[in-house]
């Protein structure tokens, strides 16, 4: 029998035990992208005709496009054989544009906030580098722009990868130095983000590529690109499993639980989704008088800021089988705070003072409830 000790706690295990050194690889959350394998999307699983930056399918990923064709974005099922991802976020070509202007482009990104990135001593002498990894299939071979934005610094680097086979998995590392100058603000807002160029106009590609930490020169940010994935309506590009850590080499994809990768997202995004057949109870409260009722609805997690709310389809719910229409911003007063969501609802409906009420989404696939603090 083999004794470890915990403190003053002795503990009897078998000599076939696991020992500590085993434990290295547990997650550790090293991956500062998250939902990196593309699990989670809140907002739904195929978004069409879009032609302007926003975030519409898969969570955390953001589309920066300007005037470089429209694209159908989804939640994909197409993923490298073997490597344990279920997902991945696809951007397919739906109107062509061959003919570049100089500021056409399209980018997929994700931003992060300064206080989760201290430990990579940005601005200072120990500052560390970054390696990113991820698998990417295309249509479209060629080179490819990486940039790696420093928000509160205005700095950037960038690096390029070659997809050199179309309609084949690849997996693709690339390692960025680290920058002794300009510190990240130890906040909530932006910080740092990292872009996938897929398309570039001559204002991004006119200069030379910025391989090392430079301050920012539109010209340097995507120099080098002969890629563009808007010239034909047979163009596509997933992307999945993407990773970026400290340090100068990648390390396995961190899986995480389905229910930590949501609430991580969830920081920035709550959303609940009505469907048919059935109510979803989003909060309670009381009537505080015959036509008014205060609610509170209790965000899943502490959001990165006070969110901004849209909705459709909220119902105040009383008695047995009484229900009444409210919309927020209208019938409703709302106040909102990273923690809750507090509504001093009038319906207009007969109320008893004191009674016990609920919020909740309509029976309607078009009724939901959104929460929105992103970046």
């Amino acid at each position: 029998m083999a004794i470890t000790r915990i403190g003053n706690i002795a503990n009897t295990l078998p000599d076939d035990s696991i020992s500590n050194s085993k434990f290295t690889d547990i997650v550790n959350f090293k991956n500062i992208i998250i939902n990196g394998d593309m699990s989670i999307a809140q907002r739904g699983t195929s978004a069409t005709g879009k032609t302007s930056s926003g975030i519409y399918t898969v969570d955390r990923i953001q589309s920066g496009i300007s005037s470089a064709g429209t694209w159908t974005q989804s939640q994909s099922t197409d993923v490298p054989t073997g490597q344990g991802f279920a997902t991945s976020l696809k951007m397919d070509c739906t109107t062509a544009l061959g003919s570049l202007g100089s500021s056409n482009r399209l980018q997929i990104s994700q931003k992060f906030e300064g206080q989760n990135l201290q430990y990579l001593k940005k601005g200072t002498s120990s500052a560390e580098s970054l390696t990113l990894s991820f698998w990417v299939k295309s249509n479209k071979t060629g080179t490819y722009i990486c940039e790696i934005y420093d928000t509160d610094n205005t700095r950037h680097i960038a690096k390029s990868y070659t997809i050199s086979s179309a309609d084949t998995w690849e997996k693709k590392t690339i390692t960025y130095a680290g920058d002794t100058s300009g510190a990240l603000d130890n906040d909530n807002a932006e910080s740092l983000s990292v872009f996938f160029w897929l398309v570039a106009g001559s204002d991004f590609t006119s200069g030379t590529l910025a391989t090392s930490w430079a301050s920012i020169t539109n010209a340097n940010r995507a120099a080098g690109q002969t890629v563009n994935l808007a010239d034909s309506t047979s163009n596509y590009i997933n992307i999945t499993g993407v990773q970026l850590e400290a340090g100068t080499t990648a390390s396995d994809f961190e899986f995480l639980p389905y229910d930590v990768n949501l609430r991580r997202c969830q920081r920035y995004c709550h959303r609940v989704q009505g469907i048919s057949g059935d109510q979803k109870a989003i909060g309670s409260g009381f009537c505080s008088d015959t036509t008014r009722a205060a609610i509170t609805v209790i965000h899943p997690v502490t959001m990165r800021a006070e969110p901004t709310i849209t909705e459709a389809s909220i119902e105040i719910a009383h008695g047995p089988s009484s229900a009444s229409s409210v919309s927020l911003g209208g019938d409703t007063d709302e106040t909102l705070n990273v923690s809750t969501l507090l509504l001093d609802a009038d319906s207009g409906a007969p109320f008893t003072s004191g009674d016990g009420v609920r919020a909740r989404i309509a029976s309607s696939t078009s009724a939901f409830l959104q929460l929105d603090a992103e970046l």
